[in-house]
């Protein structure tokens, strides 16, 4: 950040390829600096989203002077609270750094992140986690320069976030990585179906699991949850006893399976609507401002702006941990300067970017001779309307876990097994998962349920009839999209490329999905784009200015 705005932001795993990578960020780090042209003795302060002596203090120490069970978890977790308290001088260490490091509380700054690019005079702020130092969760009120907490007392083990990955867990795929997986599959499930061997429904369940105790607090019933007694177990037995044992990885995905996710999405819905309705008829705010892990529940952000709660709502692009690092940087420079408003941001392509030299030596190196065009967007448009399948990498990296236009894979949103193809031929995962629609700004209203622009895919909606007919393999079993739009302002390559297509094809949509393959990082560098090119089927990659063809 520099006076105060966003100028690179950039992720660990897209260097190491360890997705969600819980790495030292080094590489990130020069590569921000590399980027801006700063060199690290010309820092004024590093920003660190966590508060390693208030974590200790209410994680730790509050609760083991009340319960011997917790004075054993504070035993059994020294090394972890060793490493959080040495961390100051790890980051010294690695960064060679001798300037201020401000440490900040993790929820504030997810609150920071999502107030201060949404432009609003005022807003509702929440964030919903798996956890911070402690709490889970904030709600706040943005006005003018400010934002003043209003809500803070729902904490560790009530966790919104570390509950959705328990049961992602269960379910058999990866906690803290595939909970969007878990979304996805919600809408083939039925919530009110009775659970198997039992008088309940599966929503039922969860209304016991998740309960709402009014206001703006809710209750994880621990009974149901392991999390906060035995590392790696994350379901209790009880869950096991009513919902059978865990699916393995391999197992197939039932119906059993379907249903429980699709419980476990509708109690989320429920309890955040319930919160967000009191809340705004507690603060008398007429936006919302959504940031945090859970807050990347497109499906859920679908549902809020369904309900024509807020005017608008804004969700930071980045709003899982990536997003806290600029949340931090806001929380710095408005201690220095308390004027800070917020300021409507378009860009969030703040990572990683080449220039033509670098893209013709990763392609010299594969052995590809490319093309160069000034028509390149008529030429693309050509392809992706014949069918073919593009590997779409230009700019700087998208920041957040979305490729919106500088790291996708396109092409053309019919027919409905499009989508079948994808999955299948080039992505590598279940055929159950969805894909997006980027569409020409303009013309958003006539494919889709919205009543506001979602240039960050982060608000899903229901499709029109007009969708479903013309762009079905964008279009979720639920009839539900998880809509791009684009602006000339926002990505202008990407909407003349939108442009194109709409003038040769008639349909100003493309399916967009990110350039990478199950459980790899999005591509950062051309030469990762490149690899993926000759590893999977995509029939074009267009880099910069240049274009390959298979």
């Amino acid at each position: 950040m520099i006076d105060g705005q966003l100028v690179a932001a950039c992720e660990q795993e897209r260097y190491t390829l360890d997705k969600h990578s819980r790495k030292f960020p080094i590489e990130a780090s020069q590569d921000c600096l590399k980027q801006t042209g700063i060199k690290l003795d010309q820092v004024d302060e590093l920003a660190y989203a966590f508060h390693p002596s208030y974590h200790i203090r209410e994680a730790y120490l509050r609760p083991a002077l009340d319960n011997d069970q917790d004075l054993g978890r504070l035993v059994g977790d020294l090394e972890r609270i060793k490493e959080n308290f040495f961390v100051e001088r790890e980051i010294r260490d690695t960064l060679k750094f001798n300037g201020k490091i401000g440490f900040y509380p993790h929820h504030e700054c997810h609150l920071a992140s999502a107030w201060y690019p949404s432009g609003f005079d005022q807003s509702l702020v929440v964030s919903y986690d798996g956890i911070g130092e402690v709490e889970t969760g904030l709600f706040a009120v943005g006005e003018g320069t400010s934002i003043t907490v209003v809500h803070k007392s729902n904490r560790y083990p009530d966790s919104l976030g570390l509950l959705y990955s328990a049961v992602t867990h269960y379910l058999g795929w990866k906690h803290h990585c595939d909970e969007g997986i878990i979304m996805g599959l919600a809408c083939y499930g039925e919530p009110d179906e009775i659970v198997p061997n039992s008088e309940r429904s599966y929503l039922d369940v969860f209304s016991e699991i998740i309960v709402d105790l009014g206001s703006l607090d809710y209750r994880i019933g621990l009974d149901w949850i392991a999390y906060h007694e035995v590392r790696d177990k994350w379901v209790s037995d009880r869950f096991i006893s009513v919902f059978g044992k865990k699916r393995s990885r391999d197992d197939p995905v039932t119906q059993h399976h379907k249903n429980i996710a699709a419980a476990l999405q509708r109690r989320l819905e429920e309890v955040v609507l319930l919160q967000l309705e009191r809340a705004k008829e507690m603060y008398s705010t007429t936006n919302l401002c959504l940031s945090g892990g859970v807050a990347l529940n497109c499906s859920m952000n679908g549902k809020i702006e369904q309900s024509n709660l807020f005017d608008e709502i804004f969700v930071q692009p980045a709003s899982g941990d990536a997003g806290v690092a600029a949340g931090a940087c806001y929380v710095a420079h408005k201690t220095q300067h308390p004027d800070l408003c917020p300021e409507k941001m378009h860009n969030f392509y703040l990572g990683s970017r080449f220039d033509g030299q670098d893209i013709l030596l990763d392609f010299s190196k594969a052995g590809l001779e490319p093309k160069e065009s000034a028509d390149l967007s008529r030429i693309i448009a050509e392809k992706l309307h014949a069918g073919k399948i593009i590997g779409w990498f230009q700019g700087g990296a998208e920041f957040g876990p979305r490729a919106l236009g500088n790291r996708s894979i396109l092409t053309r949103p019919f027919p409905a097994d499009m989508k079948d193809y994808l999955n299948a031929r080039v992505k590598f995962r279940e055929e159950f998962r969805p894909f997006a629609p980027a569409v020409l700004a303009e013309c958003y209203e006539d494919y889709f349920k919205i009543g506001q622009l979602s240039p960050h895919m982060l608000i899903a909606c229901q499709a029109t009839e007009k969708a479903k007919e013309e762009i079905p393999a964008t279009v979720h079993v639920d009839d539900s999209c998880r809509v791009q739009t684009v602006t000339p302002d926002s990505n202008p390559r990407f909407y003349a490329l939108l442009k194109a297509f709409y003038e040769k094809s008639g349909c100003p949509v493309l399916l967009n999905t990110s350039f990478n393959v199950k459980g790899q990082p999005i591509v950062n560098t051309p030469k990762q784009a490149i690899d993926c090119f000759l590893g999977t089927n995509i029939d074009c990659l267009v880099v910069g200015d240049y274009f390959v063809e298979k």
